[in-house]
């Protein structure tokens, strides 16, 4: 899809360069950001107003219910060639990605009793506070309205399950749960607060919140969550190649994709912040390109 526009404003806001800052343009940013998003590429590209003269006075005379002549005016100049002209190649896109990605809508499950209280929450098993059920239906009615996911894969804790079965229920599908989605293994530090676990092993601790090799006391280190991660992102691509999938997991694992497809160092595990029943989206290309196209949206809440 190709996009040619004479505001410079919505051009470069569209393209992620520029916030949207309006509130009343808010709602209509993020309904043209849902629409873009069933698309497999969509260029923006913006026509100075001096050279987008007919298109504006086209839209102008139907915004107004005015009759309006769809025939452009006649070029000024006509260049004629007599030998064969070559076609230009295609591009596809500025990223160079190649083939149709496997779209991944990345749903952070919602609130629960230990999030209230920010303690580490791995593989405890702890379900949604009614507000936590809440978030999951505001998530569904969103994604059920955009619709277009051929399937709801979920971590297999609880947490994820009830918010993946609040969307699924929605677009009329089943929940597969996936292992390789489940939360990292805090160990020792489950259900403790960032103070509590610091008190309780301070040099492990603070070797832990920088260096991705260390794993907590009896847990997992986020160097083998990435390993499992990229294990289950290339099995989904594989079974749902060029496919819209839905899934519902945690910080970690959804940080840990979002990583991967930006290409970027275990900074963005440490700093990127991820809100409860927020949606984010990450393509993955068969030829091994990636985008990110969504990070940390909570509009529907």
């Amino acid at each position: 899809m190709s996009v040619r526009m004479d505001s410079k404003l919505v051009v470069e806001q569209m393209s992620g360069r520029w916030q949207v800052k309006h509130p009343d343009m808010k709602p209509l940013a993020r309904q043209a950001g849902e629409l873009a998003a069933g698309f497999e590429r969509v260029d923006y590209t913006w026509i100075p107003r001096a050279e987008n003269s007919h298109a504006d006075r086209l839209a102008n005379e139907a915004m107004d219910g005015q009759p309006t002549n769809l025939t452009a005016p006649a070029p000024t100049t006509v260049a004629v060639k007599t030998e064969k002209q070559e076609s230009a190649p295609v591009s596809p896109g500025w990223t160079g990605a190649l083939g149709k990605p496997t779209r991944m809508l990345l749903l952070r499950h919602g609130q629960t009793a230990l999030s209230v209280e920010r303690r580490y929450s791995g593989r405890g098993n702890p379900e949604l506070t009614e507000l936590g059920l809440s978030q999951a239906r505001a998530a569904a009615k969103r994604i059920g309205e955009r619709g277009g996911i051929t399937a709801v894969l979920a971590s297999p804790l609880g947490r994820a399950r009830q918010t993946a079965e609040a969307v699924a229920a929605e677009l009329s599908l089943p929940v597969r749960v996936h292992e390789g989605l489940i939360e990292t293994d805090f160990g020792d530090w489950e259900g403790l607060t960032f103070g509590e676990a610091s008190a309780r092993d301070p040099e492990l601790h603070r070797r832990w919140i920088s260096d991705t090799s260390v794993r907590p006391p009896g847990g997992e280190s986020f160097d083998e969550v990435r390993a499992r991660i990229e294990r289950a992102r290339d099995d989904l691509m594989a079974e749902f190649p060029g496919a819209n999938l839905l899934l519902v997991s945690h910080v970690t694992p959804i940080k840990t994709l979002l990583q991967m497809a930006l290409d970027v160092g275990p900074s963005l595990l440490y700093r990127l912040h991820l809100d409860l029943a927020s949606l984010s989206i990450a393509e993955f290309y068969p030829d091994g390109g990636a985008s990110v196209r969504l990070v940390n949206d909570t509009s529907h809440l």
